[in-house]
């Protein structure tokens, strides 16, 4: 299969569904994984520009872990916004290249805006990439389908009860490698936040599992929208 995982920031994906990521590319499944704001302002020291540069390298050394395909949108952090034609444009361009069978992306309710109009960009998108008179340019196909969506977990949890799970428990250390690839933001906030975001990670995976009787897990939910729903199990 093809299969969308499109983010906000750099390391959100790697955050909220790499260990499935990783275990859909073990299985010879294609992922590309999007990130569509630059992440230029996740820093206290290091300046917008520079940032930005080093977190698109960072975000691709993630995915090279895996096989992936990593693309930035480069929209300025705090400037996502799904009204913006040119946002919902991109975003179709991808998905007619990448023809998902499933897209993964976040929850319509998270813990800041531009998570929660990635989501609502990507809701809108995926129908829009349908449409064969939308945006067409010269010798690109609308997609055949609206692709079903699955939206991962909010950043700890918080408030995302999971309908669907996915067990990552020999992929957990992939998981963890993947987000330790995003140096400038797991360094800046163990030195000066005394945060540890790589146990922060694996505690929730843990948590998840435990819901659902493995080590470790990841958990989802799927967008209850015709004609996006499916019987068939596409989550690994």
């Amino acid at each position: 299969m093809n299969v969308l995982a499109v983010g906000c920031h750099p390391d959100d994906l790697e955050i909220g569904c790499g260990g499935t990521l990783a275990k859909l590319a073990s299985q010879g499944h294609q992922v590309t994984m999007v990130h569509v704001a630059s992440g230029d302002k996740g820093h206290k020291v290091i300046q917008p520009d520079q940032l930005k540069q080093l977190r698109r390298l960072e975000a691709i050394k993630a995915g090279q872990l895996i096989g992936a395909e990593v693309i930035s949108l480069d929209v300025p952090d705090l400037a996502v916004r799904s009204d913006q034609e040119e946002l919902i444009s991109k975003l179709v361009q991808v998905i007619r290249r990448v023809k998902p069978d499933y897209i993964i992306t976040h929850p319509p309710e998270d813990y800041m805006k531009d998570h929660m109009e990635v989501s609502r960009a990507v809701f809108d998108a995926s129908f829009a990439a349908t449409v064969p008179h939308y945006h067409h340019a010269e010798g690109e196909e609308a997609h055949h389908k609206v692709a079903p969506l699955y939206y991962m977990d909010t950043l700890a949890g918080v408030n995302f009860l999971p309908t669907e799970y996915v067990d990552i428990s020999d992929f957990i250390e992939t998981k963890i490698q993947m987000n330790d690839c995003h140096e400038s933001q797991i360094k800046w906030l163990y030195e000066h936040d005394g945060i540890d975001f790589l146990d922060f990670v694996r505690t929730v995976s843990k948590f998840r599992g435990l819901q659902c009787g493995k080590p470790y897990a990841e958990g989802f939910k799927q967008s209850q929208a015709w004609p996006r729903l499916t019987t068939e199990r596409l989550l690994p």
